[in-house]
């Protein structure tokens, strides 16, 4: 059987909301192992372990969010040459933009010789007052389900030897 590892960051709960629906939709025909993974415990092994990734997680001042980085930091050299070719998608939870926290994520995924298999997903909670920044997300139901759709395309691609 096939896994997906679904590494994601969250601190106010949109990016959970979104790593949750596509896992629940990767699960659903039971084809594909997934393993949903907060960043700060996903190591080495899970990255070794797993056929496909899906890389979740908040835009911060324009960047990755540093829990995300450091799972990034921590596994980047030990599994290098270990994985290239596998498929990837990444989605981000941004407060205006998240195009650069999706590119920071696709660079590294270029380092490891990974294969992007869909466009990024940004959702906009349009937070722009700390208030709001800070505040518990909930992402809407359209946007779910486009991450849903994700994470049911990625199980299937790996289920079926696509990717």
């Amino acid at each position: 059987m096939k896994t997906l590892l679904i590494v994601y960051h969250s601190r106010t709960g949109g990016s959970r909301q979104m790593a949750q629906a596509a896992a629940d939709a990767a699960r659903a025909d039971g084809e594909v192992e997934v393993r949903l993974r907060e960043a700060e415990r996903a190591g080495e092994d899970d990255v070794l372990g797993a056929d496909g990734y899906l890389f979740v997680g908040p835009e911060n001042l324009a960047a990755i969010s540093g829990e995300l980085k450091a799972f990034f930091d921590r596994t980047y050299y030990p599994v290098l040459g270990r994985i290239e070719g596998r498929p990837y998608a990444i989605m981000v939870c941004a407060g205006s933009d998240g195009e650069n926290a999706a590119r920071q994520i696709a660079r590294i995924a270029t380092g490891w010789r990974l294969k992007a298999v869909a466009e990024p997903i940004i959702v906009c909670t349009h937070a722009q007052t700390p208030e709001a920044i800070l505040a518990p997300k909930t992402i809407g139901a359209g946007e779910l389900a486009a991450c849903s759709e994700l994470g049911a395309a990625l199980a299937a691609g790996l289920a079926l030897g696509i990717y």
